[in-house]
């Protein structure tokens, strides 16, 4: 058991450390081409369309919550 403890902490941290070091090249590969803030534009969404999307994230999460908490047989 303390050898697969072992096994997926070490695997986590060269995860960590491949993940950090990715983010800083990229990051310095982005400092080194300008990008235009101008290529992307916002687009307006109806009020319907927001609505919808609300009500369905809050049902979403009321049907996770049910599903966690309530849906389990008391004994």
């Amino acid at each position: 058991m303390l050898n697969r403890k072992i096994i997926l902490a070490s695997l986590a941290t060269w995860g960590l450390m491949f993940g950090l070091a990715n983010n800083q090249a990229l990051a310095e590969i982005n400092h080194n081409h300008e990008v235009s803030t101008t290529q992307f534009r916002q687009i307006e969404q109806s009020l319907p369309i927001k609505a919808a999307v609300t009500i369905g994230g809050l049902g979403l999460m009321g049907l996770e919550l049910w599903w966690f908490l309530l849906s389990k047989p008391k004994s």
